[in-house]
């Protein structure tokens, strides 16, 4: 069990790390978008020919198109994450369900052996008093 736990973690953290990724790309793209964007408000400023126009105009749709699609790697990663968080729960908890099994056998058998205990020094205890009593 310890070891599924582990492995449980260890799947959670990569798919962590991977939404990360996928979110610092698309925060990375926005502030790409949003800088080519101001260009193309300052160049629209100063004056700009059709064909340029055009090329702000096309590269900023594609921007658009790659933002929209690394919106939906964010999306489908979250998920991906929630379901190895889920995962990961429920191996911690039935570690724990077993870590707790584990303990009450052990308290189980600790209290087993001090019974035994018990019972042979009453028993030795006895028999030294019919020993002394002549008994």
């Amino acid at each position: 069990m310890q070891t599924r736990s582990d492995e449980a973690t260890q799947r959670l953290a990569r798919l962590i790390a991977t939404e990360r990724d996928a979110q610092s790309r698309l925060g990375m793209l926005e502030q790409y978008r949003d800088d080519y964007a101001e260009r193309f408000r300052q160049a629209a400023r100063k004056g700009l020919g059709q064909p340029e126009w055009r090329n702000y105009q096309e590269f900023l749709n594609r921007l658009d198109e790659a933002i929209t699609q690394q919106s939906q790697v964010v999306s489908l990663q979250q998920e991906h994450t929630a379901a190895g968080q889920t995962d990961w729960q429920r191996q911690r908890t039935r570690l724990q369900a077993f870590d707790a099994l584990f303990e009450r056998h052990r308290a189980s058998e600790a209290k087993l052996e001090l019974r035994l205990e018990q019972k042979a020094q009453d028993e030795f205890a006895a028999r030294r008093r019919d020993d002394e009593t002549g008994g």
